[in-house]
């Protein structure tokens, strides 16, 4: 009976610590800077570039937590920001 239980914790937190190398591998992909290709098109009136296209839709899984960034919310957010992404064919989401 103990070799079995042993045998559980073992299976059970290696599920965890897998499961938490998981979280922080999708969370690395989320970075800001991956959007600098943007920047043109949401501070100015011209269009966003292909790189800025595809870039944004790499990292539209992470919008919401760019705008729960206090510190991001006012880009991400901003009227030209949604009209980028709206170009771009980029659904924003509602978070």
């Amino acid at each position: 009976m103990k070799k079995i239980s042993v045998a559980f914790v073992a299976v059970l937190s290696l599920v965890v610590i897998l499961s938490l190398k998981e979280v922080h591998v999708a969370e690395a992909a989320c970075s800001p800077t991956e959007l600098s290709s943007c920047v043109p098109a949401i501070t100015s009136s011209s269009p966003p570039s292909p790189t800025c296209c595809s870039k944004l839709r790499e990292q539209k899984p992470c919008l919401c937590g760019y705008l729960k960034d206090p510190n991001l919310k006012q880009y991400v957010n901003s009227p030209n920001a949604k009209k980028v992404a709206s170009t771009c064919g980029v659904t924003f989401p509602k978070c």
